[in-house]
């Protein structure tokens, strides 16, 4: 498969999960164009042993994360609220931005395979069958992989609020 044709195949997708992340459509095309430049450098690195999705998803990812931490180094700190209202509900739970800037820098230490798999269901909006295929795995496979992740996420959001409840 050619990259042209890789990128007719999937360049929608992508763009769909960064803007699920960003809230924001001139955003998302902008890091989807740069994440898909990105690939197209390094195509001869992708061995092919995974999902060539999964791959681009990570890039799309990695590219917007690093989009974010210009943009906060541009903005500085007076406006750093606005890097984090991305207008993303990561569940029914959430009241405010902090407990979404919260859960997010949890995100960054959840271990593999749980944080990918819940970042594909929650901003992704992937059903768990793709979220199956982009790891070779079942759906069902992702379905549990995924109620897992947001078991930890949920268990961390009460151990915070514990912690808030007896300051």
């Amino acid at each position: 498969m050619d990259f042209e044709e890789i990128y007719y195949l999937y360049f929608r997708e992508v763009f769909l999960y960064i803007r699920s992340l960003s809230g924001d459509e001139n955003i998302a095309e902008e890091v989807t164009q740069e994440a898909f430049f990105k690939a197209l450098k390094s195509i001869n690195s992708f061995d092919g042993s995974k999902d060539i999705r999964a791959w681009l998803f990570t890039i799309a990812k990695n590219t917007y994360f690093s989009y974010q931490k210009k943009r906060k180094n541009k903005i500085g700190n007076d406006s750093l609220d606005d890097i984090f209202d991305t207008g993303v509900i990561i569940s029914e739970h959430l009241v405010n931005e902090e407990d979404a800037f919260i859960i997010h820098q949890f995100l960054h230490t959840m271990e593999e395979p749980y944080k990918e798999v819940f970042f594909l269901r929650v901003f992704g909006e992937l059903p768990f069958e793709k979220i199956g295929k982009l790891f070779g795995k079942s759906s069902g496979w992702a379905r549990v992989t995924y109620h897992r992740a947001r078991k930890q996420v949920i268990e961390y959001m009460e151990g915070m609020n514990n912690e808030r409840d007896q300051l």
